[in-house]
C-alpha cells in the first residue's frame, strides 16, 4: 500500500491510467540519473510494458539515498555515473540501507569491467546505456519477478571472465572512484577535466591519482596509458583505438 504522509511521493507521477491493470500494477520504481533525458527516456521505455507502474526521479546521489529510504520502492532503475559519487558508490550504500531492494544500473560502459564491479557490489541487473529498449525492458520484468538481468552478448564475456582463473589483476585493487578516475586519466583527460566532469575538486582528483599510481607501483599517466592499451581496459569505455 502506497503511504500518501511520504515526501518522495510528491515526484510520483502514473505512466498510464490509475484503472490499468497487469501483472507487474502497481510497482513503484525509482529513476536515479543525473540526466533528465534518461529518465524520461525510461518513462517512455516502460510506459507501455508497465502501464499502471508509479515513478518517481532523483538526480543526485543525496537526493537517491533520502528518496530510497523514505519510500517503499520496487525497482531502483541506477544510473552508473552520478555527480561527486559513481553509481556503484550509491549501489553500496543502497544495499547498507535497503539490502533486499532490487537495483538495476544503467550504465554508460558496454563491457564487463563495470559490470563486474556493480554484480558484485550488489546490483540485481546491468544494462549498457547503449543497449536496445527491449533489452531495457527485459530487465526490468526479470527483475521484478525476482531474477536477476545482463545482456546476452555480456553474459558470455562475464563467464569467460570468471572461468579465465587469473590472479587478481593490478587495476582490480582500485576501489571504483579510484578505477574510473584512472580510465579518464589513462583516456588522455586532464586532472581538471575529470574534476569537471566527475564534479569533484581537482585536489580530490589528484589524491585519487596519487593512490592510483602507489597501488599499481606506476609513477606516470603514460604508466596508465600503456597498462589500458596493454589490457585493452579503454575499449568499453571509448571503442577500440583507430574506431
Amino acid at each position: 500500500m502506497v503511504s500518501r504522509r511520504k515526501p518522495a511521493d510528491r515526484r510520483i507521477s502514473r505512466a498510464g491510467r490509475s484503472g490499468a491493470s497487469g501483472r507487474f500494477g502497481g510497482t513503484r520504481i525509482l529513476l536515479a540519473d543525473e540526466s533528465d533525458i534518461v529518465r524520461k527516456g525510461l518513462r517512455q521505455i516502460l510506459a507501455d510494458p508497465l502501464p499502471d507502474a508509479a515513478y518517481s526521479e532523483a538526480s543526485d546521489p543525496g537526493e537517491i539515498i533520502r528518496m530510497v529510504g523514505e519510500g517503499e520502492w520496487d525497482l531502483v532503475i541506477l544510473g552508473a555515473s552520478l555527480p561527486g559519487r559513481g553509481g556503484i558508490e550509491v549501489l553500496k550504500d543502497i544495499r547498507k540501507l535497503r539490502p533486499a531492494l532490487p537495483v538495476l544500473v544503467v550504465s554508460i560502459y558496454n563491457g564487463e569491467l563495470f559490470a563486474i564491479r556493480a554484480l558484485r557490489a550488489g546490483a540485481s541487473g546491468y544494462v549498457p546505456r547503449q543497449t536496445t529498449s527491449e533489452d531495457i525492458v527485459n530487465a526490468v520484468r526479470k527483475i521484478l519477478a525476482g531474477g536477476q538481468f545482463v545482456t546476452a552478448s555480456l553474459a558470455e564475456r562475464l563467464a569467460r571472465e570468471i572461468n579465465s582463473g587469473t590472479e587478481t589483476v593490478p587495476h582490480e585493487r582500485l576501489s571504483d572512484r579510484e578505477f574510473h578516475v584512472f580510465l579518464m586519466l589513462a583516456a588522455g583527460f586532464t586532472v581538471k577535466q575529470v574534476a569537471g566532469r566527475l564534479h569533484l575538486s581537482p585536489q580530490t582528483v589528484s589524491t585519487h591519482r596519487a593512490r592510483i599510481l602507489e597501488k599499481m607501483t606506476m609513477e606516470t599517466n603514460a604508466d596508465f596509458v600503456r597498462y589500458a592499451v596493454q589490457h585493452r581496459l579503454l575499449d568499453d569505455c571509448y571503442g577500440p583505438a583507430g574506431a
